[in-house]
């Protein structure tokens, strides 16, 4: 076990991997189910929270990705990394992962083994190279000891930090928020949480399929390129005229905790995104000018939606110490995490 190698106290509820609700669809990445996953994924959350990723130990994915805001970044509408540099997007909430076909806002990684590996060597968010974190890594204790019990024989290589990365965030799954009693049968949905129900099953679940509230895929919703960031999205990827302006469909689940919205976090409050939805706005791409259709619903139905959006709010899941700061790995192991250049 690793808590006996290195001392500490790892904890993994033995039902986390059983609580995926049976209406949810199959996973794309498989869950942690293993004991020697299990630990795995317990060392990704230690490394997930460590600056030690960082080229100069300043930020962790944590950072960007807090646990107290459904693992989004709300403070900023782009995400800051080291040397206080800016990104170009929004950091978007980190959960139910384990469903994504693709990930980043551009679809430009297909596996969460891969996801980490942007955010680690971009050199506006964390700036490092796999090969200079492998050398820190190497150089603690800590590290060391928590390898050999999850990895016996092994040495650090880039893939030890991504797949323990991957199964730690392949355990971020939400499903704790008023839908889901409803779809377990625990509550039932006032009659205008029912209404608004019925507003968005009309409206919004070709885009936003429910349980997951995504498709996951890729879509140009009308958004007018920013001309400060100018950001193509999906072209950058796919260098087709069509991908221009296409991004991710976000999950609205959490919606309450992850502002501000959009890839490049313009709209503060979820009313802002109804309106852009309910008034319709031209599309500015060069090569794909069209008219995004409004959203034809009344102010009464408008009032019946955001009753229902409410309920997809997960403040279990936002405030489970489960997948928080492991305080126990870095308090109760032989030797402190040192910063190492």
């Amino acid at each position: 076990m690793l808590a006996g190698a290195i001392g500490c106290a790892f904890v993994w509820p033995e039902e986390r991997c059983s609580e995926v609700p049976a209406y949810f669809p199959p996973t794309v990445f498989d869950l942690p189910t293993s004991v020697v996953d299990q630990q795995r994924a317990e060392l990704g959350r230690a490394l997930f929270y460590d600056p030690i990723l960082s080229l100069d130990s300043t930020i962790s994915c944590a950072s960007c990705h807090s646990p107290y805001h459904a693992f989004a970044h709300v403070d900023h509408a782009l995400s800051h990394g080291i040397g206080d540099s800016i990104g170009t997007r929004n950091a978007p909430g980190l959960f139910n992962l384990a469903w994504s076909k693709i990930l980043m806002w551009d679809g430009a990684i297909n596996h969460l083994d891969m996801q980490s590996i942007a955010p680690i060597t971009h050199p506006d968010e964390m700036g490092e190279s796999m090969a200079h974190v492998i050398q820190k890594l190497k150089r603690s204790k800590l590290y060391q000891d928590a390898l050999a019990s999850c990895w016996p024989g092994e040495e650090w290589e880039s893939y030890h930090v991504l797949r323990a990365l991957s199964l730690f965030q392949s355990t971020l799954i939400s499903q704790s928020a008023r839908y889901d009693a409803m779809r377990k049968g625990q509550v039932v949905f006032t009659p205008m949480e029912s209404k608004g129900y019925a507003v968005f099953q009309q409206h919004c679940n070709q885009c936003h399929r429910e349980p997951l509230f995504t498709t996951g895929e890729l879509s140009n919703n009308g958004l007018p390129m920013d001309t400060l960031l100018r950001d193509e999205g999906a072209y950058k990827v796919l260098l087709t005229p069509a991908s221009k302006g296409m991004f991710k469909i976000p999950t609205l689940r959490n919606w309450a905790f992850t502002k501000p919205y959009m890839h490049d976090g313009r709209f503060h409050r979820i009313q802002d995104v109804l309106a852009h939805y309910r008034n319709g706005t031209y599309n500015t791409w060069p090569s794909n000018v069209r008219m995004n259709a409004p959203l034809r619903i009344s102010e009464e139905e408008s009032v019946e939606l955001m009753a229902f959006l409410k309920t997809l709010n997960d403040s279990a899941f936002v405030f489970d110490p489960s997948h928080q700061f492991p305080k126990h790995f870095f308090d109760h192991a032989k030797e402190k995490q040192t910063k190492i250049d």
